[in-house]
């Protein structure tokens, strides 16, 4: 099999460590833990959306999903400075230490990078920036431009037209399972980061690659 010439990562949780979120959350007066069932409720009806066959921003979504996850709980202040404060900690956060390695691999095997995210790319631009590696992505994709959000096809075929390559050529690269089935399902090869060593769900289509931290991919892959 030949070696990909572009590799697409996902960004929220592949890329960026999103463990400080939850202290977003302690510091309105929630628990940390409440900072997942959000961010599950966020891609739950962002998916939803798609499947009716319309789209919203992640950050409409969050912010919607925010108010209804805080309602009734007692806050350390107003709920509208609550959601300012969480939904300002994307803004913050930092890449996963396996990550900057891992990215100057990959593209000194001569692949060109790219990402698609369910999130803005302006979280993207702010993420690499401060990793320093923001000069190793080609482009910066989000389904805000796709009309769709991943898991659907249309996300992961804008992505290859965008790039003028045909799905088979693209690698998708991520932590979720339904986006490496999503992508596998489009026709694009994938591969699974597995940090925390947890196994694949069955009922998805099954990554073509599987490496415990991003600074590995590019030995399996080129």
């Amino acid at each position: 099999m030949s070696t990909p010439s572009v590799v697409v990562f996902d960004v929220n949780e592949t890329l960026s460590d999103l463990t400080p979120m939850g202290q977003r959350f302690a510091d309105v007066g929630v628990p940390e833990w409440t900072a997942k069932v959000w961010f599950a409720s966020l891609l739950r009806d962002g998916f939803a959306l798609t499947a009716a066959g319309t789209t919203e921003r992640f950050s409409t979504i969050g912010e919607g999903v925010l108010r209804s996850v805080l309602a009734g709980q007692t806050l350390t202040r107003n709920l509208d400075a609550a959601i300012a404060h969480i939904m300002s900690g994307f803004l913050e956060l930092a890449v996963h230490p396996d990550v900057p390695d891992g990215v100057r691999a990959l593209a000194a095997s001569g692949a060109r990078l790219v990402t698609l995210t369910n999130g803005s790319t302006e979280v993207a631009e702010r993420l690499f920036a401060a990793g320093g590696i923001r000069d190793h992505f080609e482009r910066l994709l989000s389904v805000e431009d796709a009309g769709a959000w991943k898991p659907a096809a249309a996300a992961y075929e804008y992505a290859a037209h965008t790039c003028s390559v045909d799905p088979a050529d693209m690698l998708l690269v991520a932590v979720h399972p339904w986006d490496i089935d999503g992508a596998k399902r489009a026709g694009l090869r994938t591969a699974w980061i597995n940090r925390q060593a947890r196994p694949y769900p069955a009922h998805f289509l099954a990554a073509d690659h599987s490496v415990a931290a991003l600074s590995e991919l590019a030995g399996v892959v080129g």
